[in-house]
């Protein structure tokens, strides 16, 4: 009564300012939103008011609007006191010439009480609407600590360490070998850059080298074999530079022969008795390092004195390089150091790939060669199955499922069902059919209540099947029963993908199709793959597994 009392003492004070002149305004207003509710319905609904501590709330949004509206539903902790705990994907249905929208949330508490679900704010083309609130109760657990039997505390489990991580390894390794060997060959190149810089000219470097050796305590201390071979080197080592190449390398009686060769030849203007002379001391040498000999006081002296001689001889008796002899020289040098380069970088890439086959020889013996295999070549499969998977629901009466991908809605192809029976159908769909993974959910309503033959609309549905390209199709059946009891039936096999008019693929595709039938709708998973022969009965059994479905309400009655 008290009620009634403040409404009218609100009316009565609108008199004065002209409530009978906006009468008009207000009736407008009234019917403008009326026919707003009219054209952008929105309502909310919950599964249950009543759930215990820790349960799931399914909240559901409907809209009903044009399929040109922008429609936005709320997407952040906007339930408080309640938690939102997951957001499902939107399903889209067609309803006349409307688009019907609809959104589920999963919501739960952790606390008992009574709570209201507040109003949530959906925009549509930015305009905002607001749903009911809802109240929902949360009730404790009963937990009777006299009927529940206790058990001991369990003793801490030694848990194993996780394996080595050969892959990370090959990856830091390879590099690193790569690394040093760079460093190594330039490092080496420097150096013998240094000390072809350093080397002096042939007959400086024998001057050197012979002053270098009368510094020597060799003699004194009787080695006279040591103070031979350095001696023998020298001189071999000048004419090896300035006369023949393969002086370093000849015995003394072929260097003497050689150096006879080059004298008959007119090559150099050597003296015979200079000749005679570095033979006579090759073979005293010879005796000395070979035989032990001992040698006379002061032959050694003679002996060095007779190679310096020797030396300036054959240095005045070498004609200069003319410009071509040093063109063809420059050209030769620079081939030969060409051919070398390429020599390091062969040696340089083989090391790098030798590294490479080793490293990936290791991690195979450790882990595995098909391992090894799939992360070298890569295995989409493998991928798929060791990704993070999503589940979702997917049509009307939905179909529940765990995916490697989330399923795109896609236009229902034409089937041989009764297009006049069909009310609705709803078609989503995950790679090609000749892809290594297919995966197809549909769900059909119809509008006329009937009892569906599942062995019928499985032939129905395995002509479909070979109208989208499969060819030679081989059907075995069987039974199948989800995780929560719903029966249906299974067909399985494998064919050959049409990816052409005039080229069908030689690798069969295996499939299995699963089927489920309520009275007004059929409800059909379809997963095609590329037997791999262990990730691929993964994915499948694991999809499996995961199937759930909407039964619709008068299925359940």
């Amino acid at each position: 009564m008290k009620k009634n009392k403040i409404h009218i003492t609100k009316f009565e004070r609108l008199k004065p300012f002209g409530f009978q002149k906006n009468r008009s305004f207000l009736f407008s207003l009234f019917f403008f939103l009326c026919s707003l509710s009219s054209f952008s319905q929105v309502t909310s609904s919950i599964d249950s008011t009543k759930i215990k501590i820790g349960e799931e709330i399914l909240y559901t949004i409907n809209v009903q609007a044009d399929s040109t509206d922008v429609v936005v539903f709320p997407e952040e902790q906007t339930f408080a006191p309640l938690e939102m705990i997951e957001s499902y994907k939107t399903d889209t249905t067609f309803e006349a010439s409307k688009l019907r929208l609809i959104k589920k949330y999963g919501l739960t508490q952790f606390d008992s009480g009574h709570y209201t679900i507040p109003p949530q704010r959906v925009l549509i083309n930015n305009k905002p609407f607001l749903t009911d609130s809802i109240k929902v109760e949360v009730a404790d657990v009963p937990v009777d600590t006299t009927k529940q039997k206790m058990f001991d505390i369990k003793p801490a489990v030694e848990v194993k360490s996780a394996p080595f991580d050969w892959l990370s390894l090959l990856y830091w390794l390879v590099p690193i070998l790569l690394i040093i060997a760079i460093a190594i060959y330039l490092f080496r190149r420097k150096k013998r850059k240094e000390a072809a810089e350093k080397q002096l000219p042939p007959y400086e470097e024998a001057i050197v080298a012979l002053k270098t050796l009368d510094n020597s305590q060799l003699l004194k201390e009787n080695k006279s074999k040591e103070y031979y071979s350095s001696l023998t080197e020298i001189v071999k080592r000048y004419l090896d530079r300035e006369v023949d190449e393969a002086a370093l390398e000849s015995t003394s009686d072929e260097l003497i022969t050689r150096l006879m060769m080059h004298k008959d030849a007119g090559h150099f203007d050597f003296d015979l008795e200079t000749i005679r002379k570095l033979d006579a001391i090759f073979k005293r040498a010879d005796l000395v390092k070979f035989a032990k000999m001992n040698q006379e006081s002061g032959q050694a002296e003679v002996d060095r004195k007779t190679i310096e001689e020797i030396i300036n001889e054959t240095h005045e008796a070498v004609p200069e390089p003319t410009e071509e002899e040093l063109l063809a020289n420059q050209e030769y040098l620079e081939k030969l150091q060409k051919k070398r380069q390429r020599r390091k970088w062969i040696l340089g890439i083989s090391g790098v790939f030798a590294a490479i086959v080793l490293a990936g020889i290791i991690y195979g013996a450790a882990t595995g060669f098909d391992n090894l295999k799939d992360k070298v070549l890569g295995n989409d499969l493998r991928e798929l199955a060791e990704g993070r998977w999503i589940k979702s629901e997917y049509g009307n009466p939905a179909v529940i499922l765990e995916t490697p991908e989330v399923l795109v809605r896609a236009e229902a192809p034409v089937t041989n069902a009764d297009k006049s029976a069909v009310m609705g159908r709803d078609f989503f769909s995950y790679g090609e059919m000749n892809s290594p993974l297919y995966i197809m959910v549909s769900t059909t309503q119809f509008s006329q209540k009937q009892d569906i033959a599942l062995e019928t609309a499985l032939d129905a549905v395995l002509d479909d099947l070979e109208q989208s390209g499969a060819k030679n199709l081989i059907v075995k059946r069987d039974d199948f029963e989800t995780d929560k009891g719903i029966k249906g039936l299974k067909a399985y096999g494998e064919f050959n993908v049409q990816v052409s008019d005039t080229k069908v693929l030689k690798q069969k595709s295996t499939y299995e199709l699963l089927l489920f039938a309520q009275q007004n709708g059929l409800q059909e998973v379809l997963i095609v793959y590329q037997d791999d022969g262990k990730y691929a009965e993964e994915i499948l059994k694991r999809i499996e597994a995961s199937i759930e479905l909407e039964i619709s309400e008068k299925d359940g009655q």
